[in-house]
């Protein structure tokens, strides 16, 4: 079942994390994840907005997306995002 990693942050270190998000991509495909949006002017529609950045990534399902997770290439830029930006991080299945 496909999930959906939808990821809610503030950024506290620009140039940090400008190097983590160059990159991030090429460490999607061989876990058969697809960035589906980014978005640093996201819309509340209802509620508080408590972020500054949404992304959304979509896995064949979560055994997938936790490979890619804990995989040696994200790990490694994984410590960049962490230093450079705060909030949550949600996992959600698809109602296939």
């Amino acid at each position: 079942m496909t999930v959906y990693a939808i990821a809610q942050i503030m950024i506290h270190d620009r140039e940090r994390y400008d190097h983590y998000a160059a990159r991030f991509l090429p460490t999607l495909a061989p876990y058969g994840g697809r960035l589906l949006a980014a978005d640093e002017a996201p819309i509340a529609v209802e509620g508080t907005l408590r972020c500054e950045k949404v992304i959304l990534l979509a896995f064949a399902d979560e055994a997938a997306f936790r490979t890619w997770e804990s995989s040696p290439e994200y790990s490694e830029i994984a410590v960049d995002r962490r230093g450079a930006t705060t909030g949550d991080v949600l996992l959600v299945r698809d109602i296939e």
